[in-house]
């Protein structure tokens, strides 16, 4: 299993409008091959900052599978106009 996770930095004047873009958007991700499951956390320090956790089978699940698909052209106009900067997306492997 693969953990991928991006802190998201959402503009101040749209964090109102942005979890139920995210909530849309989930649909979408949740019915690719590979995935597991995904987590969307609000940081209680800053209010426009969130975490974004998704569990995938595998790296290519993600890279591969739901960056080039047209699931993934959905999700990116639903919240790609909402990063600023846009995220850093990092995967993770268990260790421990």
């Amino acid at each position: 299993m693969i953990l991928e996770t991006a802190v998201l930095h959402v503009k101040p004047e749209l964090v109102q409008t942005f979890e139920a873009s995210f909530k849309q958007a989930s649909t979408y991700i949740a019915s690719m091959k590979g995935y597991i499951s995904h987590e969307l956390h609000a940081c209680i320090e800053n209010e426009n900052q969130y975490l974004l956790i998704v569990h995938w089978a595998s790296l290519e699940d993600h890279t591969i599978g739901f960056r080039q698909s047209e699931a993934y052209l959905e999700w990116k106009r639903l919240l790609h106009h909402y990063y600023e900067p846009f995220p850093v997306v990092q995967h993770y492997k268990r260790v421990f």
